[in-house]
């Protein structure tokens, strides 16, 4: 049964389950179906291989860290993108997926490099805890006036801040800095982007590096823009 506009989203999730993708996905599901897409459940991106069934789909929302994908799989993710199909995603569940494919990395635009943590000194060395550190996202000039940020203010988060490695192939709507602070190896503060979209055939592309976890995905901003980003990325 199709959603009552005729759409399909496509919910893949799985890999490392520190991101809880099933809980994470499982948030967004109610707003699909509002939104009046039928919802179609994955634990492995093996979908992306059938090209029938992807010809069906509207929007790919993606919420699975590191994996592997096949060769066959990651040829029809890019072919149904460049057909006009969506993707969207958050943190690692797009930005860290599939490390064995640089073309996988070609089709977002930017890859998740590290989450520096606190002073090593730190009680709580060893734990994910250890990398919740305050930051802000800063949102862009060209935010304002787009739909996915419009309205939207800097916001300050306490969770894992992304380092991603990009190009200039993205459209940047929101970036955060990591700051040089005493004990990192580093000289210079480095700005990266923590929201971005990126064109690609007739596809559209949607990430934010925000979403370590369900109870920052229910931050009112970082879910706003999701939703957001997933309505805008979909066909």
């Amino acid at each position: 049964m199709t959603g009552e506009n005729g759409r399909k989203a496509l919910v893949v999730r799985g890999g490392w389950e520190g991101h809880a993708p099933v809980e994470a996905t499982e948030l967004f599901v109610p707003f699909l179906e509002k939104q009046g897409f039928e919802v179609v459940r994955a634990d492995s991106p093996a979908p992306y291989a059938d090209p029938a069934f992807m010809s069906g789909v509207d929007l790919i929302v993606q919420c699975y860290t590191m994996g592997t994908i096949e060769r066959a799989e990651l040829q029809g993710l890019e072919a149904a993108i460049r057909a006009g199909t969506g993707m969207a995603g958050w943190h690692g569940g797009i930005a860290d997926s599939f490390r064995n494919s640089s073309d996988y990395l070609h089709l977002i635009g930017g890859q998740f490099a590290c989450h520096p943590g606190k002073e090593p000194t730190a009680e709580d060395v060893g734990t994910q805890e250890h990398y919740f550190v305050p930051y802000t996202v800063n949102m862009s000039p060209e935010a304002a006036g787009h739909p996915i940020t419009e309205g939207i203010a800097d916001f300050d988060l306490v969770t894992e801040q992304y380092w991603v490695l990009t190009d200039d192939y993205i459209d940047v709507l929101a970036t955060t800095t990591q700051r040089v602070r005493p004990w990192d190896p580093w000289h210079r503060e480095v700005t990266s982007p923590a929201i971005w979209t990126r064109k690609w055939g007739k596809g559209r592309i949607f990430v934010a590096t925000p979403g370590h976890g369900v109870d920052v995905l229910q931050h009112d901003s970082v879910r706003t823009v999701i939703e957001r980003g997933m309505v805008w990325a979909s066909r």
